[in-house]
Parts: structure tokens; C-alpha cells; sequence
């Protein structure tokens, strides 16, 4: 099983339409194409979709080392407004890893490549194997 195939088990991320479309060591990009679906009532993006995107991501790239990592704490901040039609990608890239816990940086991006959303987060590693070959 690779870390790709594993991630098809989050289940919740996989009905919103969140995709994982690449994956290395302390990387990944998540991808979600924006519908009707995910908007709030102002017509635009609503902000569970946008952190359900970076957290994916976050999650990929935080258990690439093959341990199970679990957010301690996330935070985001939305930047500008998306809507139906754009495409979002979610990039998130390791700052720091420790011995049981790591530090994650999240951009969330449009199909334009502008910035819509920064998320950060900091995990725990429990130490649990995961079951999947390494990246």
C-alpha cells in the first residue's frame, strides 16, 4: 500500500472531493475542485472546505516518515474569496521535525496560483507504524 492509497481511507475528505495528487517526504498538494457544494450562503467557498483541504495535506505530508502524526493544533487564515468553477490546491511543506512532534506550513492557492489561505499546524508522532510502503 503506498501513503496515496492509505489516505483514501479519509473518508470524510474523499466525499468533500479533496484529492491527494502528489506525495514526497515532509510534502504533499491536495487538490479540490470548487462546486455548488462547497459554498456558504454568501456564495462562496465556505472556510470547513478550505481547512479540509490543507488538512489533508497537512496529514500526507506530516505521515510520510511512516509514523502515525496527529494535529496538536492548526490555525488558518483565509486571504481571498474562491467560488464555483476554481480549482484549489493545497501545498504543504515540513518546517521542522523533531523527535515526537513536527511543525507543517499549508498554502492554498487557486488555478491562478494566488494565495487564498495559509495554514500551520504543529503534530505529535505517536510512533505507530503506518501501513504503507515508505515515499
Amino acid at each position: 500500500m503506498t501513503l496515496q492509497e492509505f489516505f483514501k481511507n479519509d473518508h470524510f475528505a474523499g466525499k468533500v472531493g479533496v484529492e491527494l495528487i502528489e506525495v514526497k517526504e515532509g510534502y504533499s498538494k491536495a487538490r479540490l475542485v470548487i462546486t455548488e457544494e462547497h459554498l456558504n450562503a454568501g456564495h462562496r467557498t465556505q472556510g470547513g472546505a478550505l481547512f479540509t483541504l490543507a488538512d489533508l495535506a497537512l496529514a500526507a505530508a506530516a505521515n510520510s516518515h511512516g509514523a502515525l502524526a496527529l494535529s496538536l493544533s492548526s490555525s488558518i487564515t483565509f486571504l481571498r474569496s474562491s467560488g464555483p468553477g476554481d480549482t484549489l490546491y493545497a501545498e504543504a511543506r515540513e518546517r521542522y521535525v523533531g523527535r515526537t512532534t513536527g511543525y507543517y506550513q499549508i498554502d492554498v492557492t487557486n488555478q491562478e496560483g494566488k494565495l487564498i489561505a495559509t495554514f500551520e499546524s504543529s503534530v505529535f508522532r505517536k510512533g505507530d507504524k503506518l501501513p504503507f510502503t515508505t515515499v
